[in-house]
This record gives structure tokens, sequence and C-alpha cells, in this order.
């Protein structure tokens, strides 16, 4: 029997297994068939405090790594597929084997959505991006796509004009499903030009994303154009597969927390917590989700020591 397990890693994830090692908790770590989250495809993070050159994303997410490993957390990397959370003793699965504890805190993330285009997976971090919060001071006086049409695509060509030359909006439809202040914002930008009923079919490159190709799916004319960066801002989806019979989940799929004290990030079902982007569809940052995962532990710690529970 264990006393907490952490299923997914990334900040949220590495965070709370920091924390909950340092609290003699032993927490076992279910890190995922790829560990450390989307930021092992992030090339440079700058706007991780106390890193005033930056950090290298993959590198940032080893250092979490060993440091939860330094104070006793036991990390497996395997994909949890099945859990039963009912009860004061929860059941995790991985693969065939089982696991049982006390509390169990899910940091599984979201991940982006892609097109699955050739040179998508490619280029990522080298041209390829899913977060212009993260990624547009890299592309300062250069000329960018982003592809979508929604909310998330309206904010992140927003946030690139502050730093790109110019911004192209690649939209397969005619008009915008964003919010209408949204859409009225990004419309009358003169930095960011729509491509209507525009669909991307290729990212192209050597080393780096040099240009893509796109199809105007009114005509069926294809062209190749030229530019340092391609944005994909489609949206996430949250990895909540396993939980969704589970946990309570809002309309978008992400888990939902009691976000007010005490325990603001204790779910609907008890000795159940949930931290990162798995939670949070809205900042998505690792910096965020970091301290999520800090909540998460602090929470299960108190619930592990309520003798009522």
């Amino acid at each position: 029997m264990r006393q907490l397990i952490i299923i997914g890693s990334g900040p949220a994830g590495y965070t709370a297994a920091v924390y909950a090692a340092r609290a003699d908790l032993k927490p076992l770590m279910f890190s995922g068939e790829v560990a450390g989250g989307q930021l092992m495809n992030t090339r440079v993070v700058e706007n991780w405090p106390g890193t005033k050159e930056g950090v290298m994303g993959s590198e940032l997410m080893m250092e979490m790594r060993e440091q939860a490993k330094k104070f006793g957390a036991e990390i497996i990397d395997k994909k949890v597929n099945k859990v039963d959370l009912e009860g004061k003793v929860k059941k995790i699965w991985a693969g065939k084997e089982v696991f049982e504890s006390r509390a169990v805190i899910v940091a599984t993330g979201a991940e982006s959505i892609m097109l699955g285009v050739s040179g998508e997976k490619e280029f990522l971090g080298r041209g390829v991006a899913t977060c212009a919060v993260c990624d547009a001071p890299f592309y300062r006086e250069k000329t960018v796509y982003v592809i979508g049409g929604g909310d998330a695509a309206a904010e992140d060509a927003l946030t690139l004009t502050k730093y790109a030359k110019e911004i192209f909006l690649v939209h397969r439809r005619d008009q915008l499903r964003a919010s209408k202040i949204m859409a009225k914002r990004v419309q009358e930008n003169p930095k960011v030009k729509i491509l209507w009923n525009t669909e991307l079919k290729e990212i192209i490159g050597k080393e780096k994303v040099e240009k893509i190709r796109i199809m105007n799916n009114q005509t069926g004319k294809e062209e190749e154009m030229v530019t340092d960066g391609v944005f994909m801002a489609i949206g996430h989806k949250p990895a909540t597969e396993i939980f969704k019979d589970q946990l309570e989940l809002n309309e978008k799929g992400y888990i939902k927390t009691k976000m007010s004290y005490p325990g603001v990030t204790t779910t609907s079902v008890k000795g159940v917590f949930a931290a990162g982007d798995v939670v949070d569809w809205h900042y998505q940052q690792a910096v965020t989700a970091a301290g999520m995962g800090c909540q998460a532990a602090l929470d299960a710690e108190r619930y592990l020591e309520d003798k009522n529970e």
C-alpha cells in the first residue's frame, strides 16, 4: 500500500513529487511513455523564473526529475491504462500490474491538437510551435503562419503581433470560430492577414522550417509560402480518457477541481487531486502547472494526515 501515487510527469507532476517526497510520503510516479510532457519538445524556455539565459525544455524536465528522485520519489516510465478511484484504497493499473495507494495526484496534462501533415512532428521545436506566449519572442521581425480559427488561434496571432513582422492566419472556413471580440481584434490588426478557406498541407525545410504548402479548398489551388515559423493553434486535448467515468470533467474534458480553500486541487473524489494542464485550459504555462503541482502535493499531504480519512 502506497501513501501517494502521481500519474503523469511534466512540471506539475515533478513538482508534486518533489514536495511529496520531501514530506516523506515516498510517492510513486508513473511518468508515462514520454516523460516530461510537452516541454520535452520545447526549445528554449525563457520565462522560467531564475534562468536568466533561458533553459532547454528537456533539460529543465530532466533536472526536475532528478530532483524528485533525490528526495525519494520512485519513478516508473510506464503509462497508466486503468484506474479505480472509488473508496479509500485507490487502484492504478500499468499494463497488467496493479498498484494501490491512499491518495492520487493526476498530472497527465494536455496535448496540442495537430493536423498530422508532413513535417509537423519533424520540425516541432525547430520552427513549428504550439505556444505563442512561450515562443513568440524568437520570431522578432520574422514572418509566421498561425493555423486555426478559434480563440486559441486569435490569441496566438495577437501575441505574435508584438514581435513578428507579419502574421498570416490560415483558416479552413470563411469566418472565424473565435468569439466576436477576439475575431474583431484580429481582423482589425494591420499586422495580421487572414487566409480564408485555406488549409495547411505540408511543412517544408531542412534543419528548420523554411516553407509551407497551403491549399485553397474552394479552388484547389496550392502554393508554397516562405516562412520562419508555424504556430499550430487548433487547441488542446486533455489526457483524461481513463478518468471519464471516475472524475467529474468540465464541458471541455478537463478535470474539475474545487479551486477554493481548503484543498484547491481536490477533485470530485475524496483522496484524488489534480494539477497542471489537465485542469487548466486557460493559462497552460510551465510555471502555473508547477505551482498547481505544489498545491496538489500539499493538499494530498493534509488529506493523508487527517485521521478521519
